[in-house]
């Protein structure tokens, strides 16, 4: 199951107290005040991690709470430092302030680390307080001074990185592409919402190049204002570099390619002018659904018309065009 938003409690743990104790030990002629402070508390660290991909982990799990530091001890031993509470995230998660909705971070890459919850500091022991005029200290304080440990809710949000988001209406041959070019396995289907989450793909060309692709299902006018899945998978749009629009050549479900691809542009304009501007290219799927040439060739000449591009034409099934396809996004990546 993917799931790329979660809400979760953290909190940092308390600062051990310090001690009040005094050192008495035969034979030894001087002895005086010998209380430990005591631990800090330990810290909630989030980290992203190669080994995560969703946000699955936090649906049954809400509350991610650090150690206690332990009290300090006589003979001026310190108390134990609380430890550390290292919560792994996929590469790609926003974390916001559930209360004030403010960014606290993003993981954009693996290993990067961000302290969301810090543990209180341990109190001082009566050791800490002697002086040459005050020889038999009788104070100690508590732990936590001056500030408690942190706690709030935090709000994740996921979006993949990848290198190429493939876009475009229901139907138009994303999975399909994906799984022609890659080792992914997205379910196809020939009906609508058959992908209900994104997909990703890993793309090798030769010259040990690589390629990350990400397949961007539930597009369709008024995604930005809720319609079908939404604005749910937008997100995952943002962190692409370059976007492959796909347009069915001749749509199964009656429609117009041009206006399909005007739909659609509209839909990423709405959520963000920054996504509008990323660059594009167009392919035109499923070629060989029209095996006449003639007629392959006047519509695309009409949709490279209507468009001003040049589109590229591609058949999944057949492997056709998928090469220069790729070659194309390897060298938009490159600049």
């Amino acid at each position: 199951m993917f799931i790329d938003t979660a809400t979760i409690l953290v909190r940092g743990g308390k600062g051990g107290a310090g001690v009040v104790a005094f050192r008495r030990e035969k034979y030894v002629p001087k002895g005086g005040p010998s209380g430990g402070d005591g631990g800090d508390g330990g810290s909630v660290v989030l980290v992203a991690d190669v080994g995560v991909d969703t946000l699955l982990d936090f649906a049954g799990r809400k509350h991610w709470y650090a150690p206690d530091g332990q009290p300090g001890q006589g003979k001026q031993m310190h108390g134990r430092d609380g430890d550390d509470v290292r919560v792994a995230l996929p590469a790609g998660t926003l974390v916001y302030d559930d209360a004030s909705s403010e960014l606290l971070g993003d993981l954009d890459e693996v290993g990067k680390e961000l302290i969301i919850a810090r543990g209180g500091n341990g109190g001082f022991g009566n050791e800490h307080f002697k002086t040459a005029t005050q020889q038999t200290p009788r104070q100690c304080t508590p732990g936590n001074p001056p500030d408690p440990p942190e706690a709030r809710a935090i709000r994740l949000e996921l979006k993949l990185i990848a290198d190429v988001g493939l876009i475009g209406k229901p139907n138009a041959g994303k999975s399909t592409f994906l799984a022609a070019v890659s080792k992914a396995r997205p379910k196809i289907a020939d009906y609508p919402f058959t992908t209900l989450e994104p997909n990703l793909g890993i793309v090798d060309l030769q010259g040990y190049r690589r390629i990350v692709i990400a397949d961007i299902p539930g597009l369709i006018e008024g995604a930005s204002q809720g319609q079908g899945l939404g604005t749910k998978f937008l997100r995952h749009v943002e962190r692409t570099c370059v976007l492959v629009h796909l347009l069915e050549i001749d749509p199964t479900d009656g429609s117009n390619p041009i206006t399909n691809y005007h739909a659609i542009r509209a839909e990423l304009a709405a959520h963000s002018a920054a996504l509008a501007d990323k660059p594009q290219i167009v392919a035109i799927s499923k070629i060989d659904l029209l095996p006449d040439l003639a007629d392959r060739s006047a519509a695309v000449e009409l949709i490279e018309a209507e468009l001003g591009v040049k589109p590229f034409t591609i058949s999944a099934a057949t492997h056709e065009g998928l090469e220069p396809l790729l070659e194309t996004c390897w060298r938009r990546l490159e600049k």
